[in-house]
């Protein structure tokens, strides 16, 4: 049984999500954990799920604390200490819900997400009557607010002046993020700031196109920048005073600088994904920090294997992949409000020009290549080879994929796609184009061979 993927579990709501799917896994997690925050997003079906989770949970004797509708980072900082459940699909269609499991602040790992799929295979019988757990109502959303407002004074500068345009887009974000930013002294100008599970505004995720209309408000107006959220908060995208869109990896790079220059530790670390440009490298490196990489969806693992591998002057201080941060010394969990509050106040201290003006923003691309399920192993394990040999000057990595640095500062990966029968390449250069065509022939030869 595959319930999880690399952000819990997801799909559409009469196939895959269905409430009777809430309630094992609700009956699953509760056998493990005395206490559950319970928090949902404000899609059409989100509170049938949580009553479907309650229900699981309570009947295998764990208490339920019910936190309504929150943004998930907002849930996370409500389970510290205790476990939560987020129901949400993020910035899937409106369709589509999800279920997020948390413990002490963070999500599942590959070991707890194991043990409930192996608990709902079981189906289990609820616990005996009088064991059975109780529910109250909890509101962390105010003390979660507070908490992002003072994290993030400790950073930049008080943003009197500084006008910012927010897209939440129907999501969860419209109850966080201009509050805290107007909390901070921004002027704040919100858009589809109303939560709708149909996302009337704009379709969940946001992208370039799907943001037009925040793009096209900074751009006409006298907005100094815009913020574009998920469904659920938990991502963030930038949109600079022209209205063009900065690359993720950009501010990846401007954040994790930060931060390393910020601190005192001896041995600062960020981690991020394979995917992730070495833009990011580059800044951190020349911050006085290093760089740790861990497979998509696990940044708590890297934080984790970092941690246990480093010395006692070792310290995480940013952890992100695209469009996700995790703000390390806040709490371990993806949090997209705090990203919005920290970025404001620090382009309050110094423009966002400044700041990306040291970014190397190199051209990039993503390409996908067919490839059946059943060839993807013997395809990767032919390119641990032939790609090294390609390109005989570049340093390899191979933990999550086949990952190719060159001397240049080109880098480029590629990796099996967990849900799709494709391998992606990915690939940053000055001349991306010409890179590119040489790895997908090398990729398509060892699909070829793999046959």
């Amino acid at each position: 049984m595959d319930l999880f993927g690399t952000a819990g579990i997801r799909g559409d709501v009469r196939e895959t999500v269905t409430p009777s799917l809430a309630l094992a896994v609700g009956r699953a997690a509760g056998a493990v954990g005395e206490a559950f925050v319970l928090a949902r997003d404000g899609r059409e079906t989100s509170p049938a799920l949580a009553a479907a989770m309650e229900a699981g949970l309570e009947s295998a004797g764990a208490d339920v604390l019910r936190a309504g509708q929150l943004p998930t980072p907002a849930l996370a900082y409500a389970s510290r200490g205790r476990r939560g459940v987020m129901i949400t699909a993020s910035h899937n269609p409106p369709h589509d819900n999800g279920i997020k499991l948390f413990v002490d602040g963070e999500e599942y790992g590959d070991d707890a997400e194991a043990t409930i799929e192996e608990r709902v295979a079981a189906d289990e019988a609820p616990t005996e009557w009088t064991e059975w757990g109780s529910a109250t109502r909890v509101s962390p959303l105010d003390d979660y607010r507070s908490a992002v407002a003072a994290y993030v004074r400790q950073h930049g500068a008080t943003p009197d002046g500084l006008t910012v345009a927010v897209d939440c887009g129907n999501g969860m974000a419209s109850l966080a993020t201009p509050q805290v930013l107007r909390d901070l002294g921004a002027d704040v100008q919100a858009l589809n700031a109303n939560v709708d599970g149909h996302f009337p505004g704009r379709e969940s995720k946001p992208t370039p196109e799907s943001l037009a209309d925040l793009r096209a408000f900074v751009a006409d107006g006298d907005t100094d920048f815009g913020i574009g959220h998920d469904g659920d908060a938990d991502r963030i995208v930038i949109v600079d005073g022209d209205g063009d869109v900065v690359h993720e990896d950009t501010i990846l790079a401007v954040l994790a600088e930060h931060y390393v220059r910020d601190s005192d530790a001896g041995d600062p670390v960020v981690v991020t994904t394979p995917n992730a440009s070495a833009r990011i490298d580059e800044r951190v490196r020349d911050a006085g920090g290093r760089v740790e990489r861990v497979r998509l969806g696990a940044l708590h693992e890297g934080i984790a294997d970092a941690h246990d591998a480093g010395t006692s002057e070792t310290e995480v201080v940013f952890a992100g992949e695209p469009w996700k941060h995790v703000h390390t010394d806040f709490g371990g969990w993806i949090d997209g409000v705090a990203s919005a509050a920290l970025i404001t106040r620090l382009l309050a201290a110094e423009s966002l020009g400044s700041r990306r003006d040291p970014v190397s923003e190199r051209p990039y691309r993503k390409v996908s290549v067919e490839c059946p399920n059943d060839r993807k192993a013997p395809t990767m394990s032919t390119l641990e080879t032939t790609l090294p040999e390609t390109f005989p000057d570049a340093s390899v990595d191979t933990q999550y994929g086949v990952r190719l640095e060159l001397p240049d500062g080109s880098w480029t990966l590629v990796r099996p796609s967990g849900t799709e029968p494709y391998v992606r390449v990915y690939a940053e250069s000055d001349a991306v184009d010409s890179l590119v065509e040489a790895v997908v022939d090398r990729v398509e030869q060892a699909v070829a061979t793999a046959a």
